[in-house]
């Protein structure tokens, strides 16, 4: 609810009773690998070509109309500062690197650690409909069969 002091004083309880939350992360099979990604990954070999592509995919998914929800960035960060955290959460990494080295008739097969955040959730829908391609995310909670521009779960998760 932005009330970030109390966010703070959250925080601090935590680091004091060694309390840690599990950072997000995705996998993605390739071959009998798995190839795994946290938010702001760069430990991947292949990260200047995966963060080159997530780029050109923004570009491509703001032109068909994918705006950045920056309510999902639970940060105390202006606007575009959110909209930059968001830019590189771990899916979105997982979905170019799968983009890179996946061919077009092979759905993409994610799975995630933690429940899909919402800009994720739009960002996947959007994705699946200008790139044609099925992208099946198991989260969590429950599998999104992402096709078309919409998702199996009617966007209720």
């Amino acid at each position: 609810v932005g009330d970030w002091i109390k966010v703070a004083e959250v925080r601090k309880l935590m680091k004091e009773n060694g309390i840690q939350t599990t950072p997000g992360c995705t996998t993605v099979e390739l071959n009998g690998e798995l190839h795994e990604f946290i938010a702001d990954d760069d430990s991947h070999p292949r990260k200047a070509e995966i963060y080159g592509k997530l780029d050109e995919i923004n570009r491509h998914l703001r032109i068909a109309g994918y705006v950045p929800n920056v309510s999902s960035e639970l940060h105390d960060l202006d606007s575009e500062g959110k909209e930059c955290a968001l830019t590189y959460h771990s899916e979105k990494l997982a979905i170019a690197f799968a983009l890179l080295v996946m061919p077009q008739r092979r759905p993409i097969r994610l799975a995630k650690n933690l429940r899909v955040c919402v800009d994720c959730h739009n960002f996947t829908k959007v994705f699946s409909g200008v790139y044609n391609r099925l992208v099946i995310v198991r989260d969590r909670t429950r599998f999104h069969h992402f096709e078309g521009g919409q998702c199996s779960c009617n966007d209720y998760w």
